[in-house]
């Protein structure tokens, strides 16, 4: 390590547009440029449907994440606030490592969707495409936060581009709008296509929750981070919601389900000649997804080791790039492990799930933290019914989805 070890800080050097772009980048990644049109195999025509109940889902969460990040501006933040409530050192350590581990699973995923990308271009196996990828990004992320941050805000303009993009091509879709139409059922698929289709929705939603792990790092944490979290899920559900539409009204629910690069699909249907710049910008989505995992699943380990329930040693902050090196080099190579062994589908239902049940947690926690502490320090004081709704909607999706299995 560099000079300061143990005694180096983190850098406070994120304010609300960077934390902004880094929470969109993460939340609009590879999920609505790949998984849209799985959505649509599972949801039919009730594909925005199922995503609305996904972002219903997602939204009432965030807004116990902007509580809680007011209260508890940490790193390995889900970890403090369950240790706050319940005072679990192993219930805390357990969550938080299992969020290291979706945060890995979901970038090994997302390598491997950026090399089958890349592959069009330039004939490279998989394997090597994905830990490329990898490789480069961990050198990022361990120079610096800033560094990282910069990028990520980078790469999330460059996502958004696309999918406004894709909004305009199909702008005439609008006209055509029928929205009892749209929240119908589709008889095709019945409910348990639609709450099947909204359970993998829910992956493209998640993302909020990895951008409390860098409180550490920004400027003014209890306002600028429950801010950060909602203008990330508004921008991404009105992205989310017009892209839904123009694509399932240009582009059949089984075609969209078939294709690779579904986005694509939608953009030279709307009459663009040069769908291939759309693929590009799906190879950058999942590059800004990785690089924001990455950073995720250190900062937790630093937490955790900072809290002293991990071994010290993640805890470790290089002197000259602080950064948590050795924290940051273990979820490296756990994700290169991972990409040759984890199938993106089957991966976005299983990281859905464990976020489900963090998220089930959380809003437990605040429950329980609002009836001990009524008075905060915090920016955002939500009403008290919001993490019962939080832990009801959240165990009723997981539910559902069992039945659906």
């Amino acid at each position: 390590m560099g000079a300061g070890g143990d005694n180096a800080k983190l850098n406070r050097s994120l304010g609300l547009p960077l934390v902004t772009l880094y929470g969109l980048g993460n939340i609009v990644g590879a999920g609505i440029y790949v998984l849209v049109g799985k959505v649509a195999g599972f949801a039919g025509h009730s594909t925005t449907l199922a995503f609305l109940i996904a972002m219903v889902t997602a939204a009432v969460t965030a807004l116990s994440y902007m509580e809680l990040a007011g209260r508890y501006p940490v790193s390995a933040s889900v970890s403090v606030y369950l240790h706050r409530a319940f005072g679990k050192r192993r219930l805390s350590t357990a969550i938080g490592l299992t969020m290291v581990g979706g945060g890995v699973a979901s970038a090994a995923a997302l390598a491997q969707g950026f090399a089958g990308y890349l592959n069009s271009f330039v004939a490279v196996p998989t394997i090597v495409g994905s830990v490329g990828l990898l490789v480069v990004i961990g050198a990022v992320a361990i120079k610096g936060i800033g560094e990282s941050a910069t990028m990520a805000a980078v790469l999330t303009g460059l996502e958004v581009l696309g999918l406004v993009l894709v909004i305009w091509v199909g702008r005439n879709a609008f006209a055509h709008i029928d929205v009892g139409h749209l929240l119908a059922i589709d008889p095709a698929v019945g409910i348990g296509g639609v709450f099947t289709g909204a359970f993998l929705a829910f992956y493209a939603f998640i993302g909020f929750e990895d951008m409390v792990n860098v409180s550490e790092e920004v400027k003014r944490p209890s306002r600028t981070m429950p801010l950060a979290i909602l203008f990330a899920l508004l921008a991404s559900t009105v992205l989310y919601l017009l892209v839904v539409v123009v694509s399932t009204t240009l582009v059949s629910p089984a075609e969209l389900a078939a294709s690779e690069a579904p986005l694509t699909l939608v953009f030279e249907r709307g009459g663009a000649s040069h769908g291939v710049f759309l693929s590009l910008i799906g190879m950058t989505a999942a590059m800004n997804g990785v690089i924001v995992q990455i950073i995720m699943g250190s900062r937790i380990l630093y937490g955790l080791a900072k809290e002293g329930w991990i071994h010290s040693r993640f805890a470790r902050v290089h002197g000259a790039y602080q950064t948590p090196v050795i924290a940051t080099l273990v979820v490296i190579t756990a994700m290169i492990i991972g990409t040759a062994l984890l199938p993106l589908v089957s991966l976005a239902q299983l990281t859905s799930l464990l976020v489900l049940i963090i998220f089930t947690l959380v809003n437990a926690s605040l429950i329980v933290i609002k009836r001990r502490h009524r008075d905060h320090q915090g920016y955002i004081n939500v009403p008290a019914a919001i993490p019962y709704l939080g832990v009801l909607l959240c165990l009723g999706t997981v539910v559902l989805q069992a039945f659906n299995w």
